[in-house]
């Protein structure tokens, strides 16, 4: 089996860590969506006040993977939760156990911190799907997603003025 080796990203690695997150949105089709650059990295993953975490996965000490997330808080539990919002491992890395290592650190870390649980979201076709489910995660079947963005969020928040 080929040696993974999963560890935090830092700074220097925001470039490295772009390229994975316009992959990901290329295996997507959303890459025209993608507006995230370096210096959103630096500043947003490193910054004064870090609103992601970010694990990068190494074969043969290249990068191949990246997994990024953040923590919530489930109010009914009285517990943070570890919210995975991107995972990635480029083709040829695929069936190595990269994604499985990026997933067994970040559940490694979720218990660390005391988290309840560990999320993270799935478009419908992707096939990445079935290895979240051998992996044990369950889809939420009594909750759905909303957002508010744009012009609406916009306006809403007018109303605060």
């Amino acid at each position: 089996m080929t040696e993974v080796v999963i560890r935090a990203a830092t700074a220097a690695d925001a470039a490295t860590i772009v390229r994975l997150l316009r992959a990901l949105a290329e295996y997507e089709n959303l890459l025209d969506r993608v507006k995230i650059d370096e210096a959103d990295v630096l500043r947003d993953g490193f910054g004064e006040r870090p609103y992601f975490e970010c694990l990068l996965a190494q074969v043969a000490g290249a990068a191949v993977g990246v997994a990024v997330f953040y923590h919530s808080y489930s109010t009914f539990e009285g517990r943070p939760e570890l919210y995975v919002e991107d995972i990635f491992v480029d083709a040829a890395a695929r069936g190595q156990g990269v994604g499985r290592a990026l997933m067994a650190r970040l559940a490694a870390l979720a218990l660390e911190r005391n988290c309840f649980c560990l999320d993270l979201a799935v478009l419908h076709w992707n096939p990445a799907r079935d290895f979240y489910r051998r992996l044990g995660f369950r889809r939420i079947e009594d909750w759905l997603p909303y957002r508010l963005d744009g012009e609406g969020l916009r306006r809403l928040a007018a109303e605060a003025s």
